[in-house]
């Protein structure tokens, strides 16, 4: 696992660091996350308040358009993940983006038996750039895989979470 996303991860850098600008940055905030569990006749769900630090590159591709892969190490409650969202920035006014783009996530915990370590996600929000260093962002992740191995009809289990925080780019 540690291997595919090095291995991803060298490739954006690379494939993008040459023929673009990038700049490189760091990020922290919070994670709004929900797991929501649906069965035959119900569902149920659960929320926790944790938290994210992180890595991102922006490549500008044009003056409106940037490619955002940010790397993040994210905690809730006893559990760690690792995600890694691929991010189309376009800018809509001076100082004002709109982010769009796949999320990949990868739990970091022991294998708990029927659940997957793998998921992919749907992230879209905004940010603000206060100074040329200094941002805010807000985004939600969309949960898309449902993270139950061999799941019978109509069960299904997936993670949100709504992310908040501040990033600085050197």
């Amino acid at each position: 696992m540690k291997k595919i996303v090095l291995v991803m991860v060298s490739l954006l850098v690379y494939g993008f660091t040459n023929a673009q600008e990038a700049k490189f940055g760091v990020m922290a905030g919070l994670d709004f996350a929900s797991a929501k569990g649906v069965y035959p006749g119900g569902s149920i769900s659960e929320t926790e308040t944790g938290f994210y630090l992180g890595a991102l590159v922006d490549f500008t591709v044009s003056n409106q358009f940037h490619i955002q892969p940010e790397l993040e190490l994210v905690f809730i409650k006893d559990s760690k993940q690792l995600q890694l969202p691929i991010l189309a920035k376009v800018v809509v006014v001076d100082k004002l983006s709109l982010l769009l783009g796949p999320d990949l996530l990868f739990d970091l915990d022991k294998k708990t038996p029927g659940v997957k370590t793998f998921g992919l996600g749907l992230d879209f929000g905004g940010a603000y750039d206060i100074n040329k260093n200094l941002s805010i962002e807000a985004k939600y992740n969309l949960g898309l895989t449902n993270l139950i191995e061999n799941a019978p009809s109509g069960y299904s289990a997936k993670i949100s979470g709504f992310f908040a925080g501040v990033g600085y780019k050197f």
